[in-house]
């Protein structure tokens, strides 16, 4: 008998979407709004930190707000049911997978926690962040959401590598390819001799790279996807 796949799974916005937080494409959402400029470098935080924690709180408001859809509650059920493992990365900040009740690794931070960028205190940000929030440890202020944004380095970096050169079996799941380094886990996983596949709306700017593709929401492709893995696993 085979052994059990190692899988990881990548999941962007898309997989979110349809549980009502919108993408950086969507016309008429949060971030149509802003411009990534304003609201997601350290140079803006630097320059408005009243701008960007309103937007962050409002973010963390209509997170709070969403509940899980049938693709988070799939790959919950993956994990637990699958033989082999089974490594969720996110690129989304939201915590839609573990109230799924999935464990994942998110590479870009999460909005429900906050950040002391004087002495790297983390703890569950209030639904309301201002300038003159403190830190809890040192009571330094401006403290940030514990977010990665654009021009930072993601979390877990060494771990996601680890995981890529040892899968068998590599899924991206809503995501646009188009944010680095996220959009090059395809090619580290091809290396390793990993199977890959793609489950989007649409093409995205990286679908050619993968071997296998599902189209369309993720409600339905993620959850028919697991099923069919699962049965293949029995």
């Amino acid at each position: 008998m085979a052994a059990p796949d190692r899988i990881v799974i990548l999941t962007g916005a898309g997989l979110s979407a349809e549980s009502g937080l919108g993408t950086f494409r969507d016309k008429g959402g949060i971030w149509a709004q802003h411009r990534i400029e304003d609201v997601a470098t350290p140079e803006a935080f630097a320059r408005d930190p009243a701008r960007v924690h309103d937007f962050y709180s409002q973010r963390r408001r209509q997170a709070a707000a969403a509940t899980p859809n049938p693709a988070h509650l799939a790959l919950a059920r993956l994990q637990r049911a699958h033989p082999g493992s089974v490594a969720i990365v996110t690129q989304n900040v939201d915590g839609l997978h573990e109230a799924a009740g999935s464990a994942a690794l998110h590479m870009h931070g999460r909005l429900a926690d906050a950040l002391c960028p004087r002495c790297g205190h983390r703890w569950p940000a209030p639904p309301e962040m201002t300038p003159q929030t403190p830190c809890p440890a040192c009571t330094a202020a401006p403290v940030r959401p514990d977010v990665v944004w654009f021009g930072e380095i993601p979390h877990h970096m060494e771990e996601i590598a680890a995981l890529l050169d040892a899968c068998t079996l590599f899924a991206a799941i809503g995501t646009s390819g188009q944010v680095y380094p996220a959009a090059g886990f395809v090619s580290a996983a091809q290396d390793s001799g990993a199977h890959t596949v793609e489950l989007n709306l649409t093409d995205s700017e990286i679908s050619a790279a993968f071997a296998e593709h599902r189209r369309g929401p993720a409600s339905r492709s993620v959850p028919d996807w697991v099923e069919d893995l699962l049965q293949k696993a029995r």
